[in-house]
């Protein structure tokens, strides 16, 4: 929760280490402890993932079920066609930066936005 991002290696660390208590064994793995929470402990700090995560949960047991926007929904009937479905949407890698702009959230969420990373 406290690396998160900044340091996205953390996670890979923390779970090694997990494994190499599993498999290695107290008092040694005691070693491996020490590494990785001195690695841990020396990072920068980024909870933004958890927040946004929080916020989301937050959002989804007040607001419920709200569907998925239209142009998110796939077309797969000329029935669902005809209803928008499809309509408007941008393939993302078809944009020069892969980063077409379209919001992907339910109209009464429009413009929300969860993930909001410290300043690295």
């Amino acid at each position: 929760e406290d690396v998160g991002n900044a340091d996205p290696m953390g996670l890979v660390v923390a779970t090694a280490v997990a494994q190499a208590v599993q498999f290695v064994g107290l008092p040694e793995a005691q070693i491996n402890l020490a590494q990785g929470t001195t690695y841990l402990a020396t990072r920068r700090k980024d909870n933004a993932s958890y927040v946004g995560l929080l916020e989301a949960l937050d959002d989804a047991k007040s607001q419920g079920n709200l569907g998925v926007p239209l142009h998110l929904r796939n077309a797969v009937t000329s029935m669902m066609k005809g209803l928008g479905y499809g309509k408007g949407y941008r393939y993302v890698h078809d944009d020069p930066q892969a980063k077409a702009q379209q919001e992907h959230l339910p109209e009464s969420l429009k413009g929300r936005r969860y993930y909001r990373p410290k300043d690295t």
